[in-house]
């Protein structure tokens, strides 16, 4: 499937978005400051309401384009020699970067200290349950249920991306296998696939109104004086993603050269939609077009996108080492925070276990609360850290896009199918 290149437009949309956010903000602290607890959290669900409606507008196109795209992609592969070595590349980006983010959060909250010294009062005990629950169904048995499709219907249904990935491999693989029988077939998900990318178009006109419903019901609720509070928690972890982006940005400008600056235009739009709405869902259609659009061959978009949403999560990786090292800083668990080969088990184990969850929301809190236990950090602990998540999400989730933009990229100019956007 080719993307047709128009002139672009993502420039003003870039622009709407970061307004809506700055709006946002503006609305929800005035809402915080000026009207009672019960107004706050009427005016909260009820602009949230917008994000709600950008977002299932997203969701609804999710599975078609990761199905169509994806089947076309590996029927266009040809065989499985070719699909085994493009997903082994990618594979070897997301193991490592995986590696990088975690090792990164372990040892940045060693040296900051965030936790030490803080009043575990502010610890939300009563918010946790919720995580708790889902916690409890993390084993290997629910790893393979998240994995391995019962029905495409039901993973269509539920999003999931990881068992629509399993079920479009087969059938892309035996599409390419028919040979010319399955043309017409292919023929007709490529229209479907571009049939979709033009739906992606009109969804993302609500963008900003979903943005400004996000930021606003955030402030409201919150207010920024949480941000004071947990300033410092906040702060040094995105001082730890600045660090990560540059380790990723020098890797990518070693692959990449000057067209890494070309790539960070492409993808400024989905990056600032990511960070405002703090899901990835959001961006997950307009990233493959811009992905196209810069270049990358269809086939590898198609094929290592899907994979990056559920194996490369570099913000969320960071943010696990980083959240479950200040927990047992703040309740001074001596166990971890002086014991370095504990902290390294623990790295690895995250690195293992972060792949079972993913499409959970607050996926990387339910991860540090079923991971953490084996280590002893404490369940209220997370609730120190609830209240600021979403400012937290913002950060990880924008950065998963860069990583997952960077990863297939790489994986296109290492299969010599990146070639030179037209616009």
């Amino acid at each position: 499937m080719e993307i047709t290149h128009q002139p672009t437009k993502k420039s003003k949309l870039t622009w709407y978005i970061i307004g809506a956010m700055l709006l946002g903000i503006a609305v929800g602290y005035y809402v915080h400051e000026n009207y009672p607890a019960t107004t706050v959290t009427t005016f909260s669900d009820n602009i949230k309401l917008l994000t709600t409606i950008f977002l299932r507008l997203v969701q609804m196109i999710i599975a078609p384009i990761v199905f169509a795209t994806l089947a076309v992609g590996i029927a266009k592969l040809g065989d499985m020699k070719t699909v085994g070595r493009v997903g082994g590349k990618a594979m070897l980006w997301f193991i490592t970067a995986s590696l990088v983010s975690l090792t990164l959060g372990l040892v940045l909250v060693n040296i900051f200290k965030p936790g030490v010294g803080v009043d575990i009062q502010h610890a939300d005990k009563s918010s946790v349950a919720d995580l708790l629950e889902k916690s409890k169904g993390f084993s290997l048995a629910k790893f393979v249920e998240h994995v391995v499709p019962r029905s495409i219907i039901e993973a269509m249904a539920t999003n999931e991306i990881l068992q629509i990935v399993i079920f479009s491999v087969f059938f892309g693989v035996a599409l390419a296998a028919i040979g010319k029988k399955g043309e017409s077939i292919v023929n007709a998900l490529d229209a479907l696939a571009h049939i979709v990318l033009k739906m992606v178009g009109y969804v993302m006109y609500v963008a900003p109104l979903g943005v400004f419903g996000a930021m606003a019901a955030a402030i409201a609720k919150n207010g920024l004086g949480i941000l004071a509070t947990f300033g410092e928690y906040i702060g040094d972890f995105y001082v730890g993603l600045l660090v990560l982006w540059f380790v990723l940005l020098i890797v990518g400008y070693l692959i990449l050269k000057q067209r890494l600056f070309v790539l960070l235009k492409r993808i400024a739009g989905p990056m600032s939609i990511a960070f405002s709405t703090a899901s990835s869902e959001a961006v997950y259609p307009k990233l493959v077009e811009e992905m196209e659009r810069f270049g990358c061959n269809n086939k590898i978009v198609s094929f290592v996108l899907p994979l990056g949403y559920s194996f490369n999560l570099d913000g969320s990786m960071m943010y696990m080492t980083f959240a479950s090292m200040f927990i047992a800083q703040a309740f001074n668990i001596t166990s971890i925070t002086g014991d370095v080969s504990q902290q390294i088990i623990m790295l690895l184990v995250f690195l293992i276990t972060s792949k079972g969850i993913a499409g959970v929301p607050r996926a990387s809190l339910v991860v540090v609360l079923a991971t953490g236990g084996m280590f002893g950090i404490p369940p209220e602990g997370v609730g120190l850290i609830l209240a600021i998540d979403v400012f937290c999400d913002m950060g990880r989730t924008m950065t998963n896009v860069l990583g997952n933009a960077l990863a297939t990229a790489a994986v296109s100019k290492w299969e010599g199918q990146l070639e030179h956007s037209s616009s």
